[in-house]
């Protein structure tokens, strides 16, 4: 006899990536399958990782032998070769470096504050293909880097991007000049370290039971989901 799944809890997922991480970038539909299987079963709260938080380092130096930028760009365009599904800009981190994915995480988070806060809807949108607005905005970004090669560390892209999908500027720049936005990455930061999250993307449940990191296939994931919602308090687990 099959076991009945209990869907009455929904599973909650926290998703740590970095906005300029390809591997993030093609992972995308994976989280919108998830929504689009498991609709509002499933929650998803996005934290933000400082994988690319200094490029001229991370880069720069740590591509050094390899070609440095030129050959970081060339090994994003093989990663992105491999899945049909998304774009990439052929002159990825050549035309256009950020300097730093924080600038970019920072002004999301004042975003995620405006949902939080309920001054934007946190409702999922058949327009956004299932999306949140706050979700949209973060895809958004992504194709901004990866698919127009902009510089989405600076505060001009990102307000473009903002205005585009209705989102208040006066209500961002509020919470980024108040302070909100850089404490609520701050506890992101916090929260990687106490979590040990190794980096992007990292897929955080079951209070750390289940913690999935980089390209792991959507089956992978939706086994997780299901065995959550199996065992409605997630502490018992089956034995296969």
């Amino acid at each position: 006899m099959s076991e009945t799944i209990d869907m009455s809890k929904p599973v909650l997922i926290s998703h740590y990536s970095d906005v300029l991480c390809v591997w993030a970038y093609v992972a995308q539909i994976r989280l919108d399958e998830l929504r689009g299987q498991f609709g509002e079963k499933v929650i998803i709260r996005h934290h933000f990782t400082p994988t690319f938080g200094c490029t001229e380092h991370r880069i720069g130096n740590g591509w050094k032998d390899k070609g440095g930028f030129d050959g970081f760009s060339a090994h994003v365009l093989k990663v992105c070769g491999g899945f049909s599904h998304v774009e990439v800009n052929p002159n990825i981190w050549k035309t256009c470096r950020p300097k730093s994915s924080a600038s970019t995480h920072c002004f999301i988070k004042a975003v995620q504050l405006l949902e939080e806060e309920g001054v934007i809807s946190s409702e999922y949108n058949s327009a956004y293909s299932g999306r949140s607005l706050l979700e949209e905005f973060i895809w958004r970004v992504r194709l901004a880097f990866f698919v127009d090669a902009l510089d989405v560390s600076n505060y001009e892209v990102l307000s473009d991007i903002a205005k585009s999908l209705g989102i208040s500027l006066t209500a961002v720049n509020e919470r980024l000049k108040n302070g909100a936005a850089i404490a609520s990455l701050c506890r992101d930061a916090e929260l990687k370290e106490l979590y040990k999250v190794e980096g992007s993307p990292t897929y955080y449940l079951n209070g750390g039971r289940q913690k999935l990191y980089g390209n792991v296939g959507y089956r992978i994931l939706e086994a997780n989901v299901l065995e959550l919602m199996q065992n409605e308090n997630g502490e018992t687990a089956s034995w296969c």
